[in-house]
């Protein structure tokens, strides 16, 4: 033993009797017992007595512990080791968990066990000792992660457990004995050898019935029995042998007799000792036919009044939700209620599993264990900072260096990609034929003035798309390119004689002209009153109609056509509507007495009740939308418009905090589900809407909510009433997929005021949500927007996202079996008495929106100033073209050195909504969209600077359809980009392509960017790709850190944290994994060049930093977010030109990357296949774990109480809870 160092400069007393002591270890001789008999007692008193010497011996540096160790290796004397043991429970037993790890590696547990074994082999063995040692085992057992195995190899597992077999009644003894046999518990091999060895029955001759004796050793030995009961061999046996039962019935005589709840943890005990054995499907059986489900439900509402019970109403609640009988979802099939026949079908994955199974074994209940709860113990403990990185080690994370390196490949030969040619006209324009000389904004056009100022310049006399010339939409396919015109291809559906629309859009104009009021604005309230009594029949031509001009659905049968023009409505034809109608949905007004007391209103107030949407974007016009519909193919053939989608949106005028969660929320509707299943008399089971049922009528009654998604990207698949104001909502699955359900959009009718309405959601399927952090739903009231109020709002209490009791087959669950669906649940009390309101997941944005948003600015350009092409990139599956955008700044003037600047900017390449739940990355590419193309200098700064090319929706079908995530070949387009199907996958296919054309003409787009959604996470963040950055998340050796790399990636994200108050940069991530090879950023990093290639992706929920921390997101900050991306481009190209080519300090890249090298934290979990990375929120509501941390009560100090971590990790195991 080396010498010893002592942190005070004179030797102490402590440390002259460790040297003592260390010199008679060397000398060994005999009579030196005495002396360390001596040596040792007095080194005990002052470690009893003086902080300062426990300090000393476990100091740094300090060899005091060793001394000891040795000394207890050497001594034979049993006074002397009674000493050192003394000793060592001293010193571990303050001082935190440090000084134990500081004992453990030092070799401590090596050196005691050995001890444990020389004792046993006396007869009888020492007692004094026996306590000692396994009181001093139980305190360091938890800190060593490798005791159980050290304990079996040294055959000391028996030894504890033959102890507490033959002294049942020496409780003293016993005791310290069961924390060691819980310690060593925690090794799986080790619970199944014990439980061999008669140990499961000796712990239920220790429990017992409700005794205000030896509670200590009951709560030990209750412990001890949840650890063994984790391995499903010991819980077998324990069903075998009919515990449960016997600890349903011991629980109940707990909770009897302790009134005064001083038991807390010996009842706890219990249900962990329960909830360990329904871990296996046996124990669950046993539990439902022991009646649990009812013994546990009563015993929890009766402790709901206490809040130190809270563990307790947790556990049982989590017990009770594990135990409920799964159940299937009742659809006859979770395939999609819409089929779409595809052209081809793929060789092999989801798809083609789908389209090759047999019907019958579509959904089947899976009653697997899931092994959700089932933890090693060791992996929960998350004290020891050394274990961080191991926490984060991450599979998912590329370390092939060649996989990394980005390598341009054409991946097409150079004669094909010349097809792409003809979306590049800018290459080829000489201008000659051009004014070119004004740079003045012509006179806005009065269809855009809405009664305020626009900032966007307007002009052009042509206002749509299909009669401007210059406009050709290309449909690209596989091998020819045709051309056609988007405004020619009617669905059958909506069979209109062109011409006679062409007049009525041009009668619309010359009105608006006149009144410079859009049609949006024209409603009177005569016409609003009488809107569900009006359907726009072919009677007489020119009669007069409301200016919205559409069909209104109407559920009695007699018409009325409305024959009295209000002053602000602009006579329109109704020539618009021959063949079938474009409906909106229904309307339910009340207060209509009759046509007398229409008139007065109207005279009188109808000025107030025009919809006067000053703020409403200039890019919204209801006329142009209901035309847009008019050319939309969906699957389910819809013929009704939404009315959130027909008057627009504008932001509401007021801030939408985001919610504080109400305590314990998630325990209680749980609770209410497991009262369905306990008193099933009171559910009323009767379905009110269902997609899979056409002959399905709807019952009339006066209490009946009414729900209806028959309209452009609505998803509601079935509802059934469950409770007088409860209702069960289930989603449809994308189109050729039986999965993906999470985004809904659906109508409600026929409600009543002052009443709670509850939804429940059943089928989704991501493990966590931001519903369970403060993110509302979102509502729109139809009579609030007849109120100049037209706006989506959050609505919504007692909102919760939990796992639910209906089980997802392992066919949909990617093969994973035991998985269960998810309920959002929300309770909204409505305004209004037989208002019509719908709800969204987040704020909707059609497909039909995007072509009225794209014309009308195309109506409303300079072309004198701005160069726009609204061309359609190719035709989806279901034939609707894919808009592809060029904005650039028209040439300065025709001379030679403008067109060569004109041609030479660098390219943008931006596009959007390739996952159609993902709705608000629409909203941000509609602020990008609004900012290029508005009179802003800034703007026109860009517009000189770049070109931008720009694909708004990737995904049309599946934005039409209501999908959540896929396209109608039922895959995750952004997985297609690696080896794309034009036949299955034209819109990806022919992205690459323009990205292999510029690529092949040597023109790579400066920055290409992909604008996604992101459900779990809070603020606006990016992901891009970095070489350097992913193998510090590796554990390759650091030569490959010696990699030369442009930091560039990172400027962009800085950027935009500095200029856009809801962008995060902590968020940002430059990581490439595996699972993301085949996404749009990882392919056009890799195989195009671009090496600024991003996914920026926006919360659904809200910002927890900056200017909106607090707050939920809208459509206001969305757009300013796709307005400051433009500017973060402006500022990107300043600090790129070659004149300023170093970077300003406030720009601090490098400083940046050292700082994130030093984070090793993963950013994503591979859940199914999402774009989205682990989220840690402050407190772990896991929509899987009881609801609220728990209040935990003291314990015995050696005893590890695992609580909200334990009970609650959530699906992604690398999710790992932080608990404030």
């Amino acid at each position: 033993v080396g010498n010893l160092s002592c942190s005070s400069s004179t030797t102490s007393r402590t440390m002259s009797l460790l040297s003592q002591l260390e010199k008679i270890n060397l000398d060994s001789l005999a009579g030196e017992v005495e002396n360390a008999r001596y040596v040792t007692s007095k080194i005990l008193h002052l470690v009893q007595s003086q902080e300062k010497t426990r300090k000393e011996m476990t100091s740094k540096g300090s060899t005091g512990i060793e001394v000891i160790l040795s000394t207890l290796e050497n001594t034979r004397d049993p006074q002397t080791t009674l000493n050192i043991l003394n000793i060592l429970i001293e010193l571990v037993s303050v001082g935190g968990g440090r000084r134990a790890n500081v004992l453990v590696t030092k070799g401590g547990t090596q050196v005691l066990l050995q001890l444990l074994l020389n004792v046993s082999k006396d007869s009888p063995p020492n007692e004094e000792l026996m306590v000692l040692l396994h009181s001093l085992l139980a305190k360091i057992g938890p800190k060593d992660k490798k005791i159980g195995m050290k304990a079996r190899i040294n055959g000391a597992l028996n030894i504890s457990l033959n102890l507490v077999k033959q002294n049942l009644q020496n409780h003293r003894l016993i005791l310290p004995c069961l924390q060691v046999l819980r310690v060593y518990s925690s090794n799986s091999v080790n619970a199944v050898s014990l439980g061999k060895n008669g140990v499961i029955e000796l712990m239920f001759k220790i429990i017992g019935p409700f005794s205000k004796k030896n509670t200590s050793l009951m709560k030990v030995a209750l412990d001890t029995l949840a650890a063994l009961l984790k391995s499903k061999t010991n819980a077998r046996r324990a069903v075998d042998r009919g515990y449960v039962h016997v600890l349903l019935t011991i629980y109940v005589d707990w909770h009897r007799h302790d009134s005064r709840h001083r038991y807390m943890l010996i009842r706890k005990g219990i249900l962990q000792c329960i909830k360990s054995v329904t871990n296996i499907k046996l124990g669950r059986k046993a539990f439902i036919d022991a009646n649990g489900m009812k013994i546990l439900y009563n015993t929890s509402q009766e402790c709901l009044a206490v809040r130190t019970l809270d563990p307790l109403v947790n556990t049982s609640s989590l017990i009770m939700r594990k135990c409920f009988p799964k159940n299937r979802l009742p659809l006859p099939t979770i395939k999609s209620a819409f089929h779409f026949q595809l052209p081809v079908i793929p060789a092999n994955g989801p798809v083609a599993q789908l389209y090759s199974l047999p019907p019958e074994v579509d959904d089947v209940v899976d009653e697997s264990d899931d092994n959700d709860d089932v933890e090693a113990e060791s992996e929960i403990e998350a004290e020891n900072e050394d274990d961080k990185d191991e926490h984060f080690k991450n599979d998912d994370i590329e370390t092939d260096i060649n996989k990394l390196k980005p390598r341009q490949e054409l991946g097409r030969p150079i004669e094909e990609l010349k097809m792409y040619e003809q979306f590049f006209p800018e290459l080829l324009e000489n201008f000659q034929e051009c004014d070119l000389v004004s740079k003045e904004p012509k006179p806005f056009r009065s269809d855009a003035s809405l009664g305020g100022p626009i900032v966007v310049p307007t002009a052009g006399e042509e206002h749509c798309a299909e009669a401007n010339p210059s406009v050709k939409e290309i449909f690209l396919k596989e091998s020819n390119s045709l051309l056609a015109e988007e405004c020619n291809i009617r669905p059958a559906f909506l069979e209109l004689p062109e011409k006679d629309s062409n007049k009525d859009s041009r009668l619309h104009q010359q009105n608006d002209q006149k009144k410079l009021l859009p049609t949006c604005q024209c409603l009177s309230q005569e016409i609003v009153k009488g809107l569900d009594r009006i359907t726009l029949q072919n009677t007489a031509k020119n009669e007069q109609c409301f200016g919205a001009g559409c069909a209104v659905k109407k559920e009695s049968k007699t018409s009325l056509t409305c024959s009295k023009p209000s002053e602000h409505v602009s006579p329109c034809r109704s020539s618009l509507f021959e063949g079938s109608p474009v409906q909106l949905g229904k309307l339910c007004c009340t207060g209509v007495d009759s046509e007398e007391d229409d008139d007065s209103g109207s005279n009188s107030s109808g000025e107030q009740v025009i919809l006067e949407v000053s703020d409403i974007s200039p890019v919204h016009d209801s006329d142009l939308y209901i035309e847009m519909v008019k050319n939309t193919k969906s699957v389910p053939e819809y013929s009704e418009v939404a009315y959130p989608d027909y008057f627009g949106h504008i932001p509401p005028p007021f801030k939408e905090p985001i919610l504080e969660r109400p305590y314990g929320v998630q325990r209680t509707k749980i609770s209410q589900d497991i009262e369905r299943l306990i008193h099933q008399n009171d559910i009323i089971d009767r379905v009110v809407y269902d997609l899979d049922n056409s002959s399905y009528s709807v019952p009339e009654e006066a209490d009946l909510l009414k729900f209806n998604s028959k309209f452009e990207s609505g998803n509601l698949r079935k509802v059934v009433q469950i409770r007088k104001n409860e209702y069960d909502l289930i989603l449809n699955s994308d189109i050729n997929s039986n999965h993906y359900h999470q985004w809904f959009y659906f109508e409600v009718s026929g409600m009543k005021t002052g009443i709670g309405y509850r939804f429940n959601i059943i089928n989704c399927e991501k493990s966590n949500s931001q519903f369970n952090y403060g993110m509302q739903p979102l509502m729109y009231s139809v009579q609030e927007a007849l109120n100049s109020r037209p706006c989506w709002t959050r609505v919504g209490t007692d909102i919760c996202y939990y796992k639910n009791h209906f089980s997802r087959s392992s066919i949909a669950a990617g093969g994973q079996k035991g998985k269960s669906y998810y309920t959002i649940t929300f309770t909204v009390t409505f305004q209004h008495k037989d208002d019509v309101c719908y709800f969204a997941y987040h704020y909707p944005y059609t497909y039909s929106t995007l072509k009225m948003h794209l014309q009308k600015l195309e109506s409303m350009h300079n072309p004198q100033q701005i160069y726009f092409r609204h061309d359609a990139l190719c035709e989806t599956l279901a034939g609707n073209s894919c808009p592809i955008v060029t904005i650039t700044a028209m040439p300065e003037s025709n001379s030679y050195e403008h067109i060569c600047q004109f041609r030479n900017r660098p390219y943008i390449f931006l596009t959007a909504r390739v996952h159609p739940g993902e709705t608000n990355a629409s909203w941000v590419m509609k602020g990008t969209l609004e900012y290029l193309m508005s009179n802003n200098p800034s703007a026109q700064s860009l517009r000189e600077s770049y070109i931008f090319k720009i694909i708004p929706m990737l995904n049309p079908d599946g934005v039409i359809n209501g999908n959540h995530r896929c396209s109608l070949s039922g895959e995750d387009l952004n997985r297609q980009w690696q080896n794309p199907n034009p036949d299955l996958h034209p819109t990806i296919y022919h992205a690459k392509g323009l990205l292999q054309y510029l690529s092949s003409i040597k023109r790579l787009p400066l920055v290409y960017c992909d604008y996604h959604g992101h459900s779990r996470k809070k603020n606006v963040f990016m992901y891009g790709c970095s070489i350097k950055e992913t193998m510090w998340h590796t554990n390759v050796s650091s030569s490959s850190c010696d990699l030369i790399e442009d930091p560039g990636y990172r400027v962009l994200p800085k950027i935009l944290s500095q200029i856009a108050p809801a962008f995060c940069m902590g968020s940002c991530s430059f990581v490439v994994e595996k699972s993301k090879e085949s996404t749009a950023r990882v392919v056009v990093w890799r195989e195009i060049g671009v090496q600024r290639s991003y996914t920026m992706e926006s919360t659904l929920c809200g910002c927890d930093q900056g200017k909106y921390k607090g707050l939920q997101i809208g459509t206001r900050e969305l757009e300013e977010m796709g307005a400051k991306f433009s500017l973060g481009l402006l500022r990107l190209k300043r600090l790129a030109s070659p004149l300023e080519y170093n970077l300003p300090s406030s720009l601090d890249i490098e400083s940046d990357l050292i700082e994130s090298s030093c984070k090793v934290t993963s950013p994503t979990t591979y859940v199914l296949d999402e774009d989205e990375p682990r989220f840690l929120e402050e407190i772990d509501y896991s929509a899987e774990s009881n609801d609220d941390p728990d209040i935990e009560l003291a314990d015995n100090a050696g005893d590890y109480e695992a609580t909200n971590q334990e009970d609650g990790l959530s699906d992604s195991e690398s999710t790992r809870t932080l608990l404030s």
